[in-house]
């Protein structure tokens, strides 16, 4: 049986939209980023070049800013 996703393992997982894995929400912690207006301050390549982030945490993201009518800084 699975074990529960725990803040160790997925860091600020509230702060972040669904389907977020841990690879990425570790990733994201581990650059500082803790909620969805810390994303306005990097571009979509830096994200990208974190260990752990990949093209689908990205446009889970994207959407997430989108939706809420923000975006990634412009590079």
């Amino acid at each position: 049986m699975p074990s529960k996703p725990t803040e160790a393992t997925h860091p600020n997982r509230a702060a972040f939209p669904a389907g977020m894995g841990g690879p990425s929400l570790r990733a994201l912690h581990g650059a500082g980023v803790r909620s969805m207006a810390g994303l306005e301050d990097r571009t979509e390549a830096e994200l990208l070049a974190l260990h752990g982030m990949g093209p689908k945490a990205l446009g889970i993201l994207r959407d997430a800013l989108a939706a809420s009518g923000r975006q990634f800084r412009s590079p």
